[in-house]
């Protein structure tokens, strides 16, 4: 049986035994991981996911992918040129098992990119906190003081024309 799932923003068609090169997740050697975003299993398509379905894959590796070179070369005299090169982190995964129900109940660690693992660890501390903290009571203001603000305000400021004409008249 095949499925076809998604990570990393591209799309893959797995069936057992497969090895993947995806973007880099959030998993070190050795981790069972489960990807839920399932667009298809056989023949029953999502919309947009198949509900209950999962692909459950095994880490082999954290790589990098091949180096891509970007070279610029502006033409003509004075011209400049710039070479930047870059490889992409991937996670080698090896497909085990295509679940069509019952994903919400293996018990295998989702598998996260590392900027929603990011994300989270960082939104996490922040949240804690927030939760820790009793809500104060915000004091309500009193009523005159804010009359008081609205008849105090500053008197506008007259165009430079009519500054320079009432200058000329003094």
């Amino acid at each position: 049986m095949f499925a076809v799932l998604k990570t990393g923003g591209k799309q893959y068609k797995v069936q057992a035994g497969d090895v993947l090169r995806v973007e880099k997740l959030d998993a070190a050697a050795g981790d069972k991981i489960q990807f839920n975003d399932i667009l298809m299993v056989g023949s029953t398509v999502g919309v947009p996911f198949v509900a209950g379905a999962a692909v459950q894959a095994e880490v082999i590796d954290q790589i990098k992918g091949e180096k891509t070179i970007h070279y610029v070369k502006r033409r003509r005299k004075h011209s400049s040129q710039r070479t930047k090169g870059h490889r992409q982190h991937l996670t080698l995964v090896r497909v085990t098992d295509v679940l069509e129900t019952g994903a919400d109940k293996s018990g295998v660690k989702v598998a996260t990119g590392t900027a929603d693992a990011r994300r989270t660890a960082h939104e996490a501390p922040g949240a804690a906190k927030a939760a820790a903290k009793p809500a104060k009571a915000a004091k309500a203001p009193k009523a005159e003081a804010a009359v008081e603000a609205v008849a105090v305000e500053a008197p506008a400021e007259k165009p430079k024309r009519a500054r320079k004409a009432a200058e000329a008249k003094e």
